[in-house]
This record gives structure tokens, C-alpha cells and sequence, in this order.
């Protein structure tokens, strides 16, 4: 190949991408936890004022049926400390919950983690109020297992709670549940078909569309790895969105951008909507 076409064909993969970047949502994972305590609500504020598309987060209920924004259902003593370590937030009340301090310690994983002592564990309420003003959107996920019932509600009282949390803020418009467990994503299309839903995926490489229409989902959102160019136009050609997580570097990024997914679900918000930006002025 020449020069004069090696030179053509980086202007053309280079417009590629850069064309794809301008249409990718950003979604902060548990908020921007590269930067804040997760799930918390500094790391939800700091993804706001980032210019985030959408608000990642995870909820699980308490004891007196609240619901509250933690990725595990126990309290990770290297996420929240307080009187009992690993305690099961469903056996806890949201008064023995706030005993926890939620943003004291800092992730090793992520080393320009700001640590916030005094977070205490958010309410969905809570990150709604706050949340709502700015008109970002919300993908919420309901932490619910097969394995362990005790630790939530039954899926169809899950999907209750949550639509009558995003219907008393009038967010049902901005709102996408996701769930690895499909069975309230179900619950939650027959109260109210109208939200959007996204099926969650981790595993061996599996058909977009099959896991769509198991989770009766038309977002499918799978762990980054797991997406190439094809499953990513066979999903666009059937009318679904792929959004994959978690992904956190330019290499990544830039990989999932080539293969046109419609969003991007990271830790590093700020840092992927810098990178998208850097792509050319036409980006976001």
C-alpha cells in the first residue's frame, strides 16, 4: 500500500470514529466512581457538573421497604464502615443504615478517588430530587439474585416500588431499568410498558437479540468485551440499543466507538466525554 493510501485510510478510519463518537451517550457507572465514593451522591453531583448523559446506579430496600443506592446487597467494609460489617441492607432500616459512613474510604482500584468521610448510603429519593433539575437521565438497576430472595423484595413488588418512586417524580420519560435478573424487567413491562428496559449480560459471548428477547428488553447491555462490530449492527438492524459496561481506558473506548454502540457506561465520565470531544469538533 502506498503512502498516499496508507494516509487515505487513516483519514477515513479517523472520520469513522469520529462520526460515531458525536452520537454516544455517556453514562456515569455508580456516578463517576474513578473520582467520587460510589454510588454516592457526590459522585452523582461531580457527574452532573461533568456533563454526563445519564446517572448509572444500583438500588436494593431496606428492611422498612426504602429504597437505597448500593451496587451489593451487604455493606462492604471496604465501601461503608460502621457497626456491623457486611451487614444485609434488607434487615437493616434506613435509621440503622445511616449509622454507615459510605465515603471514607478510598478505592484502590481507582487513585484519583476523592474520598467524602461522612457519605452516608443514598436514598433513590434522595438521588432523584438532587438529580431531576438537570435533566440528566437515570439507568437504574435492581439488585435482585435467584440465589438469595431474602435479600429483596419479590421481583414484582421490586418493580412496584420502583415505578412508584419514578412516578411520584414524574421521571418515567428519563428513566431505563436494567437488571441481570430479568424477571423484573418483566414485572416492570407489565405495570408500565412505557419504560424503557435494558437487559444486563455477563458471561460467554451470547446473541444480542436472544438476550433481548428473553429479558423483553430493547436495550442490551453487556460487559464491554463481549461487543464487536457485527452483534452491534445485527442489534441496530432489529431496532435495539447496545450499551455496554464497564469501560474505562481511551483503547476501550475507542474500540466500542468503531463498533457504534449508542453509549458507553464508565467509571471515568469527565474522562470519556474529554476523549470524545478530542475527536473532532463535531463530537458531542
Amino acid at each position: 500500500m502506498s503512502m498516499i493510501a496508507r494516509w487515505g485510510l487513516a483519514i477515513l478510519l479517523t472520520m469513522s470514529i469520529t462520526d460515531a463518537a458525536s452520537t454516544i451517550l455517556v453514562h456515569g457507572h455508580r456516578g463517576a466512581r474513578a473520582m467520587r465514593p460510589e454510588n454516592s451522591l457526590p459522585a452523582f453531583e461531580y457527574a452532573i457538573q461533568a456533563g454526563v448523559d445519564v446517572l448509572e446506579l444500583d438500588v436494593s430496600v431496606t428492611k422498612d421497604d426504602v429504597l437505597v443506592v448500593s451496587h451489593d446487597p451487604t455493606l462492604l467494609p471496604s465501601i461503608c464502615t460502621g457497626p456491623k460489617p457486611n451487614a444485609v441492607i434488607r434487615e437493616l432500616t434506613l435509621q440503622e443504615l445511616r449509622l454507615y459512613d459510605c465515603g471514607g474510604l478510598k478505592n484502590p482500584g481507582f487513585p484519583k478517588q476523592q474520598t467524602v468521610p461522612g457519605t452516608r448510603m443514598p436514598t433513590l429519593d434522595e438521588v432523584l430530587t438532587m438529580a431531576a433539575p438537570s435533566k440528566v437521565e437515570f439507568n437504574i438497576e435492581t439488585k435482585i439474585f435467584r440465589d438469595k430472595p431474602e435479600y429483596t423484595p419479590a421481583p414484582e413488588e421490586f418493580a412496584r416500588m420502583m415505578l412508584a418512586e419514578l412516578r411520584k417524580h414524574h421521571l418515567e420519560s428519563r428513566v431505563i431499568v436494567q437488571s441481570f435478573d430479568f424477571r423484573t424487567l418483566h414485572a416492570m413491562k407489565t405495570l408500565a410498558p412505557e419504560i424503557r428496559l435494558s437487559a444486563l449480560y455477563a458471561g460467554s459471548p451470547k446473541d444480542f437479540l436472544e438476550i433481548a428477547r428473553e429479558a423483553g428488553a430493547r436495550i442490551v447491555s453487556p460487559y464491554y468485551t463481549l461487543v464487536n462490530k457485527a452483534q452491534v449492527a445485527a442489534a441496530h438492524r432489529a431496532g435495539l440499543q447496545v450499551v455496554p459496561w464497564t469501560a474505562n481506558t481511551a483503547k476501550d473506548w475507542d474500540a466500542l466507538i468503531d463498533a457504534k454502540v449508542d453509549a458507553i457506561i464508565t467509571d471515568d465520565p469527565a474522562g470519556l466525554i474529554a476523549h470524545l470531544k478530542s475527536l473532532g469538533s463535531g463530537a458531542r
